[in-house]
Order: C-alpha cells, then structure tokens, then sequence
C-alpha cells in the first residue's frame, strides 16, 4: 500500500537517523541533508494573472508569388486576385506595469500591425496603441484604456539566480491565462537574436503565444520578458528565452518618455582579441572606421586596440557596444587604446546610432 509522501519522507528521515554508525541522534539530525519544501504558486498566481493578457493582431504583408507561377497565365490572376497583399493574423501576450494602461510585449507580436487587440483575464477587449517598438531588444509598449481599475505587476528588484524559482504566464496556443513552473536554468545566454542579447534561459514550459508575457519570481515581481525557445518541435522542449527586466525596464522608460530607443555609437566595425594573449594586450581591436562617424572624428584608427572606457577595462566586443550604447548621444567618452604598442586615451563624442546597424559599434 501506497502511503502518503509527506508519511514517506518522515519515514525515510527516521531511518536514516536510525542507521547512522557511530552518531548520537543530535549528530544525525545535524548531518541529514535540509529539505527544502516546494514553493505553492497559487498565491502568486492569483495576484498576478489579472495583469497578463492576451494579444491579437491584425495587418498585411506581401504575398510571395510561387516560383512555379512565375512567368505562367496564372501569374497575372494571382496578382489581380490577390493584389499582391494578404491579410495576416498572430497572438501573442503581455503584462500589465502601470494602472494607466501601459502593456509591455514583444516587438515581434505587435510588428506593424495594423490593428492591435489586448484581451484582460475578465474577458473585456481593448484597442491597444502602439506607444513604441525596440528591434534590437525585440520589446515594444501599448497602451489601452479602460473604464475600470487595472492590476499592475512590478518590476523585479532581486538578483536573478541560477537554480532560483520561476513562473511564466501567457497565451499559449491561443489558450490564455496558462502558467508554468520552473527554474532559471542559466543567464547571460547568447542566442544570435542582435548584439544586446543577454537572456535568461529557463526550464518553464514556453510555447508559441507565450511570446511578449511575464516571467515571476516567487515574489510575483516580472524579472523577464518570454521571447525564444529552442525547439525541434516548434514546441516547448525545456529551453526558453527570456530578456532580463533590469534591461528591458531601461529600454521600456524610454518608450514610454520618447516612443523609441536612443543609443550611443561610434561607427567602428570591432572584433575580439583571443584570450591567450597577455593581459595587457587584451581589448577590443578595431577592424575598420566608417567615414564622418563619431571615431572618424576622433581619429580612431584601423588596427587601434581599445582596452578601456571611461576607465573601465574592455575585453569583449559586446561589452564595448553596450557601454556605448548606454550613453546618451552628444556626450564624450573616454578610450583608452593600444596603438603601435604604446598607450594613450583618446576622446569621443558618441553619436546617435542608426537603424539596422546590428552588431557594428
């Protein structure tokens, strides 16, 4: 017969106290192993949910001709029929962060929609206005109004933890109001997404209609936004992506203030210098300087090997474009670099950095 498994623990705690040789029982409640009771997410849960929600969307996109009706009679109906455009329909989900109606997903949900739905968790339907987008971070701000009081999540103010406990809420399949447990199963994961990718990877069931909702900690604070999985399937296999809230937060105030992103940029196509070269030869080396930029103007130089900013040292190149993509456009900056084999600190005025410039700096 079966017993219960809270009888079975107890039970197998007192045989191990029972059989330790040579301990007195103190010494073997000292030495059995602490176990830690599983957290319930029900109360977290029922305070949070009220401010997930739904995301559907509507827009066009242009059809693709199929190569095989190319040149065909049927090429020309296809295009009459057709014209050229298609209408197109996703969902995906969010999270409430202020009472005024201010909804946080992904930029890849809303895209260029050109009707854009939020579904609260009592059923009501709410046109959303697109506040602003961010393609590099992939995170995008609504906003929709309401006649009642809306519930809000905060932002978390803990440090995300290897191992620690965590809950993600959304849309999946179109099912809404669906919540999983896990653990954050690693951070700073780098997935090939754009040049600030920094994400926490988790164990929580993400599926397709996740994209764009919340991930708790046990505190009920948003510590990331849902975004990628990897998947053979196309469903959830164990590894999920979210983009931290300490960077998303920063990038959403900015949204919400100005309806787009400003970052700092030099103009410089960068590449890392291997780790077993001496310490003192360890930086970000620059392989080219575009015309009229910011570096331009400084005399940066091809070849130059950037160790410092500000007095900070520098050894990746990703480290090198987020700390010069955090400074407000106009401002100087301090580099410290290696040129012919001698030191020296060179300033620049950081410009503003233009669209679709991806991983150059």
């Amino acid at each position: 017969m079966l017993e219960p498994m809270h009888r079975r623990a107890a039970l197998l705690g007192l045989a191990a106290i029972a059989v330790a040789p040579g301990c007195t029982p103190v010494d073997a409640v000292a030495q059995t192993p602490r176990m830690t009771v599983l957290p319930d997410f029900a109360d977290i849960a029922q305070a949070v949910l009220p401010a997930v929600v739904n995301i559907a969307v509507t827009g066009e996109q242009s059809t693709q001709i199929p190569p095989e009706l190319r040149g065909t009679p049927f090429e020309r109906y296809f295009r009459e029929r057709r014209g050229g455009r298609q209408q197109v329909q996703g969902a995906g989900s969010g999270f409430i962060i202020d009472p005024a109606g201010y909804v946080v997903t992904n930029n890849h949900v809303v895209g260029s929609a050109a009707r854009v739905v939020v579904s609260l968790q009592d059923g009501s339907e709410h046109p959303a206005r697109v506040v602003g987008t961010d393609e590099l971070t992939d995170l995008a701000l609504l906003r929709i109004e309401s006649r009642v009081p809306l519930t809000a999540v905060p932002w978390g103010s803990t440090p995300v933890r290897v191992g620690q406990w965590v809950l993600a809420c959304g849309n999946p399949f179109g099912l809404g109001g669906t919540v999983t447990t896990g653990i954050v199963s690693a951070r700073g994961r780098e997935i090939g997404a754009g040049p600030f990718d920094d994400f926490i990877q988790t164990d929580a069931a993400i599926n397709p209609g996740n994209s764009g909702g919340p991930l708790f900690n046990t505190a009920g604070e948003v510590i990331g936004i849902n975004t990628a999985i990897y998947s053979p399937s196309g469903a959830s296999a164990g590894i999920g992506f979210a983009t931290p809230s300490d960077l998303a937060r920063g990038v959403i105030e900015q949204l919400r203030r100005d309806g787009r992103v400003e970052r700092g940029w030099l103009g410089v196509a960068v590449q890392d210098v291997g780790s077993d070269a001496p310490r003192g030869r360890r930086g970000v080396q620059i392989q080219g300087v575009e015309r009229n930029s910011p570096a331009a103007r400084a005399g940066l130089r091809q070849g130059d090997l950037v160790t410092a900013l500000n007095g900070e040292r520098i050894e990746t190149s990703r480290a090198l474009i987020r700390t010069v993509a955090g400074v407000t456009p106009g401002q100087s900056i301090r580099l410290t670099l290696l040129r012919d084999g001698r030191s020296q600190d060179i300033n620049v005025q950081v410009g503003r950095r233009p669209a679709g410039t991806g991983v150059q700096q």
